[in-house]
Formats: structure tokens, sequence, C-alpha cells
């Protein structure tokens, strides 16, 4: 990737311009595309394919990609010194046409062939961005195919979350190029009703019914919905997302790495996007150069870490390729949601995104700690690193029991950082407190938050075991955190344990690259360490420090720190 020479004046902290952003742009366009059909319906990447099937797979390579070509073009006044659109353009062509050897598959119910739906909203939203220079310069008969395509979106059922702001997505576009009609305002009207019923407050929606609160929040539940309304210049939730920036700003460590928490995380920097947005259209808090500092700190983080690989493609992964990180759902060309992350050309060479000197991210001041009370969470941030202590998302949806073979270690541990990766289902489990019945080990699915406030967050769980009886009549567990510094008091109380149980707590997951500690305080009989083979995504192999005890104590306080340098448990 050629990449133009680092600016420390103007940029003191990444080195990073406007400059480098569309070199960044051009360099993984002009990668992508040397895996693309003949006539460029398909970027056909190298990988493992996802469960969706190799067509869905090149349908997402075309869409994704063409996100970032649209940002990158639209943000320079349609300037395209690389002719991409007219690749895209021979695309949608190729695409649309029925029965064609590049069609693209159909877009159905999320339960039977939903993944191109996804898919359609970054074609909509490319068409949008880029309407003068492509869109209205296609043939009707190509621009009626592909409408007839997109409506697929507005006709189907989608997934019971984000996925309804796809469909709304689709009928901001075609209601923009003046194809809006009782379908398309039905489509709209229903995803901003489901908006307003995910709303939790303090900026931050939950994914669907339920408790999911995790980077859904920047790149979808706030990314759609608040370009749709720039773009049409009629404000929309602005207010909303200047509030999640309040928090979510704070969840980038000094040295770029968003918080690793939650699924689709091989989207990498697409987490900056709602940092993008905020400065683009002036919902923010932020000043240009803390916005700047944000954004360039992530993408930076990445690609000094092998986010790209020997092909200049974005592997699946996290730094490079790791496959605990991934769903089902991703495939090759999924890396490249991170195309959200470049809403931010759409701020042109002369504004204060770019011309104002970088200045310190949130991270980089001094330790704080900050409550979330409606998704329950609290954040706390301390010599560079940034902890999220879980005690509201679980990512469980109200119709689903609780079965502890589906146990996320995305969603399920207290703890999640900037420095550190959760360990994979086949490992030990860090951050975690379990419950040891008959030699079976619990996990926590359902989150019962119980509050959150100034430096503490509280929740209470059922113990669900994956073998034998999966839970114990009146087994409850509940959860306290104390954050001050860097120091994490951890609190938990057992009810209704049976006889001869024991408890078990473990710390956070670390290589030679951090320290992880846990002090006893309370309830705890023995003190070990236990190794997690199979390491996590910031490191090939991990341990973590465990405490143990008899279940029947009842009450169990320890202290846990994580550092990259020593910490000592101070006297006072």
């Amino acid at each position: 990737m050629r990449l133009p020479a680092e600016d420390r004046d103007l940029s003191p902290y990444t080195g990073y311009t406007r400059a480098h952003w569309e070199a960044v742009a051009d360099g993984l366009l002009e990668a992508a595309w040397r895996w693309s059909s003949p006539r460029g319906a398909f970027l056909d990447l190298p990988g493992r394919p996802s469960k969706s099937g190799v067509r869905s797979d090149g349908l997402e390579g075309y869409a994704r990609t063409f996100l970032a070509a649209a940002f990158r073009i639209a943000g320079a006044g349609g300037a395209d010194p690389h002719g991409l659109l007219s690749r895209y353009a021979e695309g949608l062509d190729a695409g649309t046409a029925r029965d064609g050897a590049e069609s693209w598959p159909e877009i159905l119910d999320h339960f039977t062939q939903g993944q191109p739906m996804v898919e359609s909203a970054s074609v909509a939203l490319g068409l949008r961005l880029t309407r003068p220079w492509l869109w209205d310069r296609l043939d009707p008969g190509v621009q009626d195919r592909a409408s007839e395509w997109l409506r697929g979106a507005l006709r189907h059922v989608p997934a019971p979350n984000n996925w309804y702001l796809f469909p709304f997505t689709v009928a901001g576009f075609l209601e923009s190029a003046d194809r809006g009609d009782a379908e398309t305002a039905a489509a709209r009207d229903r995803a901003l009703e489901l908006l307003e019923t995910w709303y939790q407050g303090q900026g931050w929606y939950s994914d669907g019914d339920g408790r999911a609160f995790d980077h859904y929040n920047g790149w979808a539940l706030h990314l759609y919905p608040v370009l749709d309304g720039f773009l049409a210049g009629e404000p929309l939730h602005g207010d909303r997302l200047r509030e999640h920036l309040e928090s979510f700003s704070l969840m980038f460590g000094a040295d770029g790495a968003p918080i690793h928490f939650g699924r689709s995380l091989t989207y990498r920097f697409a987490a900056a996007s709602a940092v993008g947005l905020g400065a683009v259209t002036g919902s923010t808090p932020l000043t240009p150069g803390a916005s700047r500092r944000l954004l360039s700190g992530s993408l930076r983080y990445f690609l000094d870490r092998g986010s790209v690989d020997e092909n200049g493609l974005l592997s699946l992964g996290w730094h490079g390729a790791h496959e605990p990180t991934l769903q089902s759902y991703s495939g090759p060309g999924s890396p490249y949601w991170a195309s959200k992350a470049f809403v931010c050309l759409l701020a042109g060479e002369e504004h204060p995104l770019w011309t104002s000197v970088e200045e310190p991210a949130p991270s980089e001041g001094p330790d704080r700690v900050l409550a979330l009370a409606g998704p329950g969470l609290l954040v706390q941030s301390s010599g560079g690193i940034v902890r999220l202590h879980n005690h509201g998302s679980d990512h469980v949806r109200p119709h689903e029991g609780e079965v502890a073979s589906e146990a996320d270690p995305h969603y399920g541990r207290f703890a999640y950082s900037t420095h550190t990766g959760p360990t994979s289902a086949g490992n030990p489990a860090d951050n975690h407190f379990a419950v040891i019945w008959n030699g079976v080990r619990s996990v926590r699915r359902r989150i019962h938050p119980l509050g959150a406030a100034e430096n503490w967050a509280a929740s209470w769980h059922r113990p669900v075991f994956p073998t034998g009886s999966p839970m114990v009549p009146g087994l409850r567990v509940e959860s306290l955190t104390v954050a001050w510094g860097a120091y994490e008091l951890r609190v938990h109380r057992v009810i209704g344990a049976p006889s001869g149980a024991r408890v078990e707590l473990t710390g956070w997951a670390t290589g030679a690259e951090a320290f992880s500690s846990l002090w006893p305080l309370h309830g705890w009989t023995t003190e070990d360490e236990v190794v997690a083979p199979q390491g996590t995504a910031y490191t090939a192999w991990a341990r973590m420090p465990r405490l143990t005890g008899e279940a029947s104590a009842g009450f169990f306080v320890a202290l846990a720190t994580l550092s990259t340098e020593p910490l000592a448990v101070k006297d006072s």
C-alpha cells in the first residue's frame, strides 16, 4: 500500500492526513478488484466461504468495496482517477441481469437467503452517494432492473435487529432517485419505529429486542439513519449520535485500538465510523483534532499490525487472520464493512477535521470511569488501556432459552479491553465467574442489570451448565464491579449453591504484552494460573490468574488489574 509521507506537524500522534485515508482506500480497492469476475458483478476474494455460499460472498465483495469507493469519490466531488465508477456500473448491469452468468442472488427473507439484503444497503448507499456520476448516467433499463432487485429488501423479512435499517437505506436511495412510493415509506417508517423501541438512553441502542450492545451501535444503528438525514438535508437523530460519542469516544486505547467486544470484529476500523460521521454532520462533542486522532489512530492501529495480507486484502480476523474472532456469516468480503470508516472522506480537504492539529484521544487524558446505566456498561480508562465491564449486554434474544452450548465469548465475559481479547470457546474462559458443580463449570448467558452509576455497575445471572442438569433451582450469582484508577474491585454473591459446589474467578488473558493480576480479598481459598493455548486475537498463547473457593462461603471479593507494567495493591 503506497502511503504518502507522514505529517507530524499536523498530526503529531498518528502522522496521518486526509491523503493517507485516500491512499488506503485506493490501495484496498486496487487489490480487491484483482479478484473480480469478468464483468465485475462479483469480487470473489480468496478465503474460507461463509455459510451463505460463494455467490453471496462475491456480491458482498462488490457491495462493501463499492461503499469505500463511493465515500472516496463523493468526498472528492466526483473525481475518479482510477476509473472505479465505470467498473461498478458494469457490475451493477451484470449483477441485476436476469439469469445472467453474473446475476446476483435474489434478496429473500433472512431465514432463507438473507445475506443479499445486507449487501443491498451498501449498494443503495453507494448509488446514492455517487448518483450524479453513476446512477444518472445509466441506461434506463439498467436503472429499472437495479431498482427491482433492491426492492427485494423491502418485500422480505429482515433479521430482528439492525437489519431493518437495510430496507430503510434502500428506500432512502429509491426516494432520492424519484422512485419512492408507499412501499418505500412503509420500510422507512417501520425502521424508525423500531429504533424508538431499541433506544436505551445515553446514545445507546440495543441491537434488536433484548440486550445486545456492541459496535453495531456506531457502524449501523447510528450510521444509517444519521447519514440518511444528512444526505437528505433533514437532520435525523444527530442528538443521539452526539450523546453516543460522549461515551464511545472513550472506548479507544491510546494505541488506537477499539475495545475487542461483541460480534463482527473483523470489520476492524469500522468501529471509528461513528466518530467520522459525527465530524461530517456536526453531531459530535469532540473537537476536529480529537476526532481525527481517533479515526487515524484506529486506522493506523490495524495497518501497523498486519490486518492487510500479502495480497493487499483485509484478512478475516483482527490483527491478522484469527478464526475465533469470526462468525459463521463471515466470508472473504466481510472485512470490507471497514469501508464505513471512510465516511470521514465526505469532509472535504478544507474541513476542520483535516486542517486542525491532532489532539489527544479521551483515553490519553486523566484516569476516567464512566457508567452507562441503559446498556449496563462501565467504562474504565487508565494508562492508555480502556476496559469495558459488562453488566448488561448478552446477545440473548427474548424468545431464546439459556443454553450453555451457545455461550458466546464475545458477550458472556465480565470484562473486555482495548489490549486483550477473550479466549476462545474451547479454552478456559477469561474474566469469568463460574460455579463448579459435579466437576462442570457454569457459563453466563442472560444478564440482568441491577444498575450502574458513577464508578460501579452490577448485575445478576443464573449459572447454566453444559452437561447434566442445565440449571440448579434457586442458584443465582449477583455481581458488582467497582473501578478506580487501574484497579477493579470484583464482588460476587452466590445464592442457592448446591452442597459441595465450588466457585472460580479468572482475570485478564495476556501473553508477554501485558500483566494481569487477581488479589484475593474475601472468600477465596486458593490462587493459581491457568493457560489458554489457543491464545487470543492479541497473543498466540495466553495465561490468566485464577482464584477458587467453596461456594458455601457465599460472598467473594477480589481486586483485578490489567496493565503494561506490574502493579501492586495500594495500602489505601
